[in-house]
């Protein structure tokens, strides 16, 4: 079988980390005379490695995180804030043992871009969230109550491992919408 009829084969499969890697294991593995078995290992290796990277893109688009923000593109100097505490919640621990974390500060303080880098951090390990301004999610959880409807946000992000409820207490809600909010957070809690 040729060159050509393997990737075809690898793109009808759907195995596109093999495709993309085939030809560097390969020249790879005829230099340094692997065995056979090694070099199909290394190419489920660049599989395996392909689908995680596709996974980790997935879950960060679902996450609906509104910038690319990372830990290191954060400036501690100068700040209150503890670097430390911020490295160990990226970690993912609090997840893990369904801890709540409060960011709390002026306006300007960095608290979103913080959540949005730690929220990076965990989805980059397999672990599954959703940023949410509160009032877009107001306003959802509304929509969702006039239509006859509601549980639906409830019952998604329920299935998530952590969600981000970002500028909650910046701008007033109506009673309703509050009542609302409690609700489904009382709901995730549980």
């Amino acid at each position: 079988m040729d060159r050509t009829q393997i990737l075809d084969l690898m793109t009808a499969l759907k195995l596109y980390g093999m495709r993309s890697a085939y030809d560097e294991v390969m020249a790879n593995g005829i230099k340094r005379q692997h065995e056979p078995p090694r070099i199909v290992g290394d190419l489920l290796q660049s599989e395996i490695a392909e689908k995680q990277a596709r996974s980790i893109r997935y879950q960060m688009t679902i996450a609906k995180l509104p910038l690319a923000k990372d830990i290191e593109q954060f400036h501690f100097a100068g700040t209150p804030v503890n670097e430390g505490l911020v490295r160990e919640l990226a970690t993912g621990n609090f997840v893990a043992d369904q801890r709540n974390v409060v960011l709390v500060g002026g306006t300007g303080t960095g608290k979103s871009h913080l959540a949005i880098a730690i929220a990076r951090a965990l989805i980059r390990t397999g672990t599954r969230g959703r940023f949410s301004n509160v009032v877009d999610l107001v306003n959802k959880l509304e929509a969702e109550t006039r239509s006859g409807k509601q549980g639906r946000t409830a019952d998604y992000l329920g299935r998530l491992d952590f969600v981000i409820l970002d500028e909650l207490g910046y701008l007033p809600v109506a009673q309703a919408g509050g009542q609302l909010l409690f609700h489904l957070i009382s709901r995730l809690y549980e």
